[in-house]
């Protein structure tokens, strides 16, 4: 071949070469600048889905989608996968060079997931890099407007935008087809006083967790669900699995809750008629049973009826009812409450309770009083809540028009309801509850504490505290439950639910009345130990 020729060669190979990089290097650009992507065999792409925003039962809007950049790469239009990944590096400080070395190096594959969810300046100083062969993916992204705000009950999607916690999981097949918004019961200004009052307490007395629902006992209604520590599904890809506060406590963890079961025990006598509401049993000495002591915190001189069991909160008492009850009745009457099993709401996280072996006579004594049995709060509320609804129990539910739901169960006679009821109130005006008492709205509920199960007994320094009320007292409509675990003493203040559980529940009521429409009343306010009447009684005299 002549010089001539060679020459000819050459400058046409260089000018092909420069052409590939023209080529290449506008394609760069284009795909950075967010060109339409060529099609890819590997099948990985995202697709875009729009899910259904959740918004709160007067439609503010609680979770919602919104687009988002991810960077994928085609390894074949990477010259050389080190000084791309180096460079990404400089950016993107979170990247593993050396995995994101080898990847960018396969040529067999034309996608790579470069780095999820981009913010605005993480793009653009990506972008600013001018590197071969990356390109901008857009994305639909979850967001969460509030922040915390009912961060358990929403949960959260995963990086694919499928719902995975909450009710993001629950209804995903819902939501991930569009559309309308899924309107839940909650109300944000409700939701966020209950929240800000639980944190307070648990604050306060340093608990290590704590759960509030409010339910309106009429319709299954949650009105609220809170859990401490609180959650930011916002953050959900930051946080560890293992972070305490995953966990909805409301729901997902069960808890042997003492004293607040003894309305129960009480409503399960009188519904079977082997007790009278003035009968007097002896409270002065423990029992014991099979070497096990029932003992009371505080003795009692002399005999005690059933009001005053309640109202000052007596093992002893309780255990002598429940000795007229018997097992058979006592297990029909929890079946019946729902205590027995799963609470059903839409929740995947809703846990089982942990239940006696058996129920003979030992077992049978400490669940009337709420040992020896752990529910969740949730399910506790669902059952207790058959007390501000005539005695029946409707099944919770946290959806608006939810029609999927069956039918009231009856667990007890509306006059064994109100019996109870004005036990409660008792509990609250003169008894273990008092710190639950809010001028004008005519609280009725129930203190618990009980001691934490340990491998072969209790542990006598960890406590979990409840409080369960319905309100207003003689026109029940709400019933709330505050559980505080293992709280400390305040300053002057014991670590029992009379000190901590029972004034949070006090303060929760005082701020939400107002948000449910319900006006105060004070015209039947009475000095204490004044003769207290029933509602029924109120209202017959009128």
């Amino acid at each position: 071949m002549s010089e001539a020729s060679r020459n000819r060669t050459r400058l046409a190979g260089l000018a092909v070469s420069a052409l590939f990089v023209v080529l290449a290097g506008k394609a760069g650009y284009l795909s950075l600048a967010g060109g339409k992507a060529p099609a890819h065999a590997s099948g990985q792409k995202a697709e875009r889905v729009v899910r259904a925003d959740i918004v709160d039962r007067n439609g503010e809007l609680l979770a919602t989608s919104v687009s988002a950049y991810s960077l994928v790469a085609n390894p074949k239009l990477i010259w050389d996968g080190a000084d791309v990944a180096n460079a990404l590096a400089t950016v993107l400080p979170d990247l593993d060079v050396a995995e994101m070395t080898r990847r960018l190096s396969d040529q067999s594959r034309e996608f790579v997931w470069v780095e999820r969810g981009l913010t605005p300046r993480q793009r653009k100083a990506v972008f600013d890099l001018g590197l071969e062969g990356l390109r901008f993916e857009e994305e639909s992204r979850r967001a969460y407007p509030r922040g915390t705000l009912a961060g358990h009950v929403l949960g959260y999607t995963n990086i694919d935008g499928i719902g995975a916690g909450g009710i993001e999981y629950s209804q995903n097949e819902r939501l991930a087809a569009g559309g309308e918004p899924i309107r839940l019961t909650i109300d944000n200004g409700v939701q966020a006083a209950v929240e800000a009052e639980l944190s307070i307490a648990a604050a306060e007395h340093e608990a290590e967790g704590g759960a509030a629902i409010l339910l309106d006992a009429q319709t299954g209604e949650v009105r609220a669900m809170a859990s401490w520590p609180p959650f930011d599904p916002n953050r959900s890809v930051d946080i560890p699995m293992s972070d305490t506060s995953r966990l909805n406590r409301a729901t997902g963890a069960v808890y042997e809750l003492g004293s607040v079961f003894k309305p129960f025990t009480v409503a399960a006598a009188l519904e079977a008629g082997v007790v009278h509401p003035k009968e007097l049993f002896d409270v002065r000495r423990p029992l014991e049973i099979r070497g096990f002591t029932i003992e009371d915190d505080h003795p009692f001189h002399g005999d005690a009826d059933i009001t005053h069991i309640i109202s000052e909160s007596s093992n002893i008492g309780t255990v002598r009812i429940n000795e007229k009850l018997g097992p058979r009745r006592q297990q029909d009457f929890l079946r019946r409450s729902g205590l027995m099993e799963r609470v059903k709401i839409e929740l995947a996280g809703s846990s089982a309770p942990i239940l006696p072996e058996r129920f003979d006579d030992l077992y049978s004594a400490t669940v009337s009083y709420g040992h020896g049995i752990a529910v969740s709060p949730m399910a506790y509320l669902a059952a207790f809540s058959a007390f501000a609804n005539g005695g029946e129990r409707v099944q919770p539910t946290l959806i608006m028009n939810n029609r999927d739901r069956p039918a009231p169960v009856r667990v007890m006679s509306a006059l064994t309801a109100e019996m109870v009821n004005v036990m409660m109130r008792e509990a609250v005006l003169t008894g273990t509850g008092k710190n639950a008492e809010v001028a004008g709205y005519r609280v009725a509920g129930k203190t618990g504490t009980a001691e934490k199960p340990i491998l072969g007994g209790y542990d006598d320094d960890h406590n979990v505290t409840s409080f369960a009320a319905v309100f207003p007292y003689d026109r029940p409509q709400y019933a709330l439950i505050v559980t505080l675990d293992d709280p400390k003493a305040g300053s002057g203040a014991g670590v029992t639910a009379a000190y901590n559980a029972a004034p949070a529940a006090g303060r929760i009521i005082e701020r939400v009345a107002p948000l449910l429409g319900l006006a105060p009343r004070f015209e039947d306010i009475r000095p204490a130990g004044a003769v207290l009447r029933s509602g029924q009684e109120k209202r017959s005299s009128l």
